[in-house]
């Protein structure tokens, strides 16, 4: 069975090593604890069995929500774990009051925009722009 829950420290050696399972890049610590301190209930955990499968982590900046670094495990995949969790940052960001949810999805992933598409995303014209400060 698996169980959803909000992220705590204590899981974070587990959340890395699903990252790491996933192939994602791993959220350092400094950059996940500025995160936590904004809405720490966006980042949801799913655990089967007592073992951490699956993670999203989610922001809302009080007018658009995000979901981000959606993984699970590849041992845990096609149980509907991604499912699930997209559901609970979906339901967690409309309790805020959330109106829209963005997210990204790299072009190469056809398989990703599937799933997104199968649950309602749709995909947008848009062009990323992104810059690293410091």
């Amino acid at each position: 069975m698996t169980h959803l829950r909000q992220f705590e420290w204590t899981d974070y050696d587990a959340v890395v090593a699903v990252w790491a399972a996933a192939a994602r890049d791993v959220v350092p610590r400094a950059e996940l604890e500025a995160k936590l301190a904004r809405d720490p209930e966006l980042f949801v955990v799913a655990e089967t069995h007592g073992t951490l499968s699956g993670v999203v982590m989610g922001t809302y900046d009080g007018r658009r929500g995000w979901i981000l670094r959606l993984a699970v495990d590849p041992r845990h995949r096609r149980q509907g774990i991604a499912t699930r969790l997209v559901r609970e940052v979906e339901r967690r960001l409309a309790a805020l009051g959330c109106p829209r949810v963005n997210l990204l999805v790299l072009p190469d992933n056809a398989a990703g925009l599937a799933f997104w598409q199968a649950l309602g995303y749709l995909p947008c014209p848009d062009v990323l722009c992104t810059k690293p400060l410091g």
